[in-house]
């Protein structure tokens, strides 16, 4: 239950403020009915009322039991409100029909209120708007409905997972030890509350969560169960391969054109990382966009477009990615925010599609260096037998201008040996 601390002077059973500062309590409150004494009205029925109440900036509040005025309405249990001149009965239940929810806040009214802060009220409402909405959402697993919270060594670690997304946030935080798990619905409202109050003080302890403002003291209870070892789940940093960090306003832009191109609700967005730029593509070769990043490594990961879309709000500004496998969660984080998402599972034929693309791709300088090489040896093989060829024509001009030489020295011989033959046959003739 919620306490307004309003800082008033007590008058009987009832008491006197600044109409302002009752305003301000009841616009920061996050319940839906509010105890005014023994009375239980309508939160949003009674602000708007005294909203629009004049002629004083001072409000008197006391019982009104029995007759409002005269003998026109009577009431068992209800409030006499005056300001200024105006004079008004509220019975008990104004303002609440069937369907107000049931949660409450209690209006105590003191001479001063005076809150120690231990922690920013700013920076605690933008770190529980970092973490709800990655609560789980699924009734069958109560646990991981809750956002938990946890104090020590001057700081402040706030958790939530919904087991595909787990975001962690630290703050600095003094004078506060102790851990609670509340249910993030219960804490949805108290961000805006918190960004409108000037000083914040947090307290955990066995019975809750306990957040103290200078008009409001929230309180929650805590749930049962034993929640994850959400330490363990965030990768370590040496098992990272790939980092980058980009712009988030120009990746939402991005995300947000592949959405249009998507079939339905449910799309799904691969990423490339690497070469100064992160590229964002829809699976289906429908289209892309490039962005400008600081890159170190390559990376290649597919992930649910809507939990990239939320996780690019939650961060903000310049996020810092970080992946090691397609497999293996990646983390975004800025300023002490970690944010770990689960990738989406590449169908085996997609994958091996991707793979033969990439290798399509790679293989051009190898074809090429396959068929030099190739060309050399058909090059060298033709040399080799244009040599043998070669060899084999000189043989066979040496034995060709063998023979010649031979038929030559034989054609010699023959002419000299005819002469000499003649030369004997006269001369027996003469002889004879």
């Amino acid at each position: 239950m919620e306490q307004l601390n309003i800082e008033g002077k007590r008058s009987g059973d009832g008491f006197v403020a600044h109409k302002a500062t009752l305003v301000n309590a009841l616009s920061r409150a996050i319940a839906d009915r509010v105890m005014l004494n023994d009375v239980t009205l309508g939160r949003k029925g009674l602000l708007g009322y005294l909203r629009a109440l004049g002629g004083s900036n001072i409000v008197k509040v006391t019982p009104a039991n029995g007759s409002a005025s005269g003998s026109q309405t009577i009431f068992n249990k209800g409030l006499k409100v005056v300001c200024g001149a105006n004079t008004s009965y509220l019975a008990d239940g104004d303002w609440i029909g069937e369907k107000t929810p049931i949660t409450f806040c209690q209006v105590r009214v003191c001479p001063s209120n005076s809150v120690i802060p231990n922690i920013g009220a700013t920076e605690l409402a933008e770190a529980l708007n970092r973490v709800i909405p990655f609560s789980a959402k699924d009734d069958t697993r109560p646990v991981l409905q809750c956002v938990k919270l946890i104090a020590e060594n001057g700081k402040l670690a706030l958790v939530s997972t919904d087991g595909f997304r787990l975001a962690v946030v630290n703050l600095d935080c003094h004078d506060a030890q102790g851990q609670a798990l509340v249910n993030a619905d219960d804490l949805k409202g108290i961000a805006g509350a918190l960004k409108r109050a000037k000083r914040a003080r947090i307290e955990l302890t066995d019975e809750g969560l306990t957040i103290d403002t200078e008009l409001i003291r929230y309180k929650w209870a805590n749930s049962d169960g034993n929640y994850p070892d959400f330490e363990k789940l965030i990768p370590a940093e040496e098992d990272f391969t790939c980092f980058t960090s980009f712009d988030s306003v120009e990746a939402i832009k991005a995300v947000s054109s592949l959405k249009s191109l998507a079939d339905g609700k449910e799309y799904a967005i691969d990423l490339v990382i690497g070469d100064g730029k992160l590229v964002m593509a829809n699976p289906d070769a429908k289209g892309q966009a490039e962005l400008a990043a600081n890159t170190e490594g390559q990376g290649r990961i597919r992930l649910n477009g809507l939990y990239l879309a939320q996780a690019l709000r939650a961060c903000s500004g310049m996020v810092d990615f970080k992946l090691s496998s397609p497999t293996a969660p990646m983390l975004f984080s800025v300023d002490g925010y970690q944010l770990a998402v689960m990738p989406m599972q590449i169908p085996p034929e997609a994958e091996a599609k991707e793979a033969e693309e990439t290798k399509a791709e790679t293989k051009p300088t190898e074809a090429v260096a396959e068929a030099v090489a190739e060309a050399e040896a058909v090059t060298g093989q033709a040399d080799q037998e244009a040599e043998t060829v070669a060899e084999q024509a000189d043989q066979g001009d040496q034995v060709a201008e063998a023979v010649a030489e031979a038929e030559a020295v034989a054609e010699q011989a023959d002419h000299e040996a005819k002469p000499k033959r003649k030369r004997k046959d006269r001369e027996a003739v003469a002889v004879a």
